[in-house]
């Protein structure tokens, strides 16, 4: 295939607009063309480790001709139909009902989207719809924590607690609040007489007690953060928060999107903890990125509400390609292969190899610390490791670092100065040992530059 790679970024500096996006992001773009495995392939004829599995979703590895077979088989039967009240599909049917055997307990019934931040605007909805019908319609705030990353639709983008987001769109809507992340390496606890994780769950007792319990809705927080740099909360951080929304009756919404579908090494990510949500968002790895496809899963006695209530007052929510059939079918037979290969569990010994390896780097003057679950791994750099001082900001130590890593072959994402990793499942462990010695490389590099 001959490609005109001038013409091709000529057209994309005129007519695209990408996410996040600005023209001076776009001058020297990666042009892909070709993935297999963990290897990407640009239209130069470089070849990379996909570091972050295209965007956390890739997690079968590209080229997976089995997903292309199943779309291209539904695409030939039926490639859409609606899936409004009084139709369905049977791909879509099928995946419900076999989420409802992987899913924690209580949640059997499930929304599908196009994606996460539709996934988590429909649990805000819904537990707002949930309170409304339980006659506590001044239950709406939602609360979620810093650093999360929820989505950028307008409901999810008021949850997520990237200030970033906030200012070039009028700003965040009232209702949303946000309080402290259990950040291990950077948390500072006020109460000495309980643990770090402790006290740091103690923060949405405080919040809900501040805004009153009769007035919030639903607590939403991702098992491990990823956009936000990468965040492994302490063990018991997350029994605490259940037992503070049971206390208050405030619901808990896990935000699955990345750690759903084996990436931290079990199916679901609050299995960690023994810890069971009332909704749960999911997207990206429940068709390893092939389609797009994302939902919610709602608890029995969410679902009872859903289903009782009279029909002028339904749950007013759609979306034209809710239940897709050809994303469905791509899906199932995701799950086939996750199941059939036992990649779940491979990316819990995978990840421990790359963490393992991540952590020779502590030698290294200005990594002050490196955490992971499964497949999910961050490199956080300091200035001082002694304060745990970061770099000035206009250092851009990050995308210093992103850039020598690339130049070594091997792309991911950075957030302010830490480096995140989240390989596809099936990652070698050559490819494991090639990405710790590119950083061990490209460190020190960034460093001197």
């Amino acid at each position: 295939m001959s490609i005109d790679l001038e013409k091709i970024i000529k057209a994309d500096l005129a007519h695209l607009i990408h996410p996040l996006h600005h023209l001076s992001d776009a001058k020297s773009p990666f042009v892909w063309v070709k993935g297999e495995g963990s290897t990407l392939w640009a239209a130069d004829g470089r070849e990379y480790i996909d570091g972050l599995a295209g965007l956390w979703n890739v997690t079968l590895g590209h080229g997976r001709k089995e997903l292309a077979q199943a779309a291209a088989k539904q695409m030939e039967q039926l490639a859409f139909a609606s899936s409004y009240t009084g139709q369905t599909n049977i791909p879509s049917v099928q995946l419900a009902e076999r989420l409802s055997e992987k899913c924690y307990p209580p949640i059997n019934h499930f929304f599908f989207t196009s994606g996460g931040g539709e996934s988590n605007d429909s649990a805000i909805k819904t537990v707002r719809f949930f309170w409304i019908n339980q006659g506590k319609p001044e239950k709406t705030k939602i609360i979620s924590r810093e650093y999360a990353y929820h989505g950028v639709t307008m409901g999810a983008m008021n949850a997520t607690g990237l200030a970033s987001y906030w200012p070039m769109f009028g700003g965040k809507l009232a209702g949303y609040i946000h309080i402290p992340s259990p950040y291990p390496y950077r948390y500072v606890s006020q109460d000495a007489s309980v643990t770090q994780g402790r006290a740091a769950a103690d923060e949405l007792e405080k919040a809900i007690l501040r805004e009153g319990a009769d007035t919030v809705a639903a607590f939403i927080a991702e098992p491990v953060q990823g956009a936000g740099g990468l965040i492994v909360p302490q063990a018991d951080y997350f029994p605490r928060i259940r037992e503070i929304c049971d206390k208050y009756d405030v619901l808990l919404i896990s935000d699955e999107v990345i750690t759903g579908f084996g990436r931290t090494g079990k199916w679901f990510g609050l299995e960690h903890w023994n810890v069971q949500p009332d909704i749960m968002s999911f997207a990206k790895g429940i068709t390893s990125g092939y389609l797009p496809l994302g939902g919610i899963g709602v608890a029995d006695r969410i679902y009872k509400v859903m289903a009782e209530v009279p029909p002028e007052r339904r749950w007013m929510h759609a979306f034209t390609y809710s239940a897709h059939p050809t994303c469905c079918a791509v899906a199932l037979a995701t799950l086939d292969i996750l199941e059939r290969e036992g990649l779940v569990e491979a990316a819990g010994h995978k990840g421990k190899r790359l963490l393992d390896g991540l952590k020779q780097l502590a030698s290294l003057e200005h990594v002050g610390d490196v955490r992971g679950l499964g497949l999910m791994c961050g490199v956080e750099l300091v200035e001082d490791k002694a304060t745990k001082r970061p770099f000035p900001s206009a250092r851009k130590l990050g995308a210093r670092v992103l850039q020598e890593c690339s130049r070594r072959g091997l792309v991911s994402r950075v957030k302010d100065d830490i480096f995140v990793l989240a390989p596809p499942f099936v990652v070698t462990d050559a490819e494991i040992d090639r990405i710790v010695n590119i950083l061990a490389e490209a460190i020190p590099a960034a460093v001197k530059n």
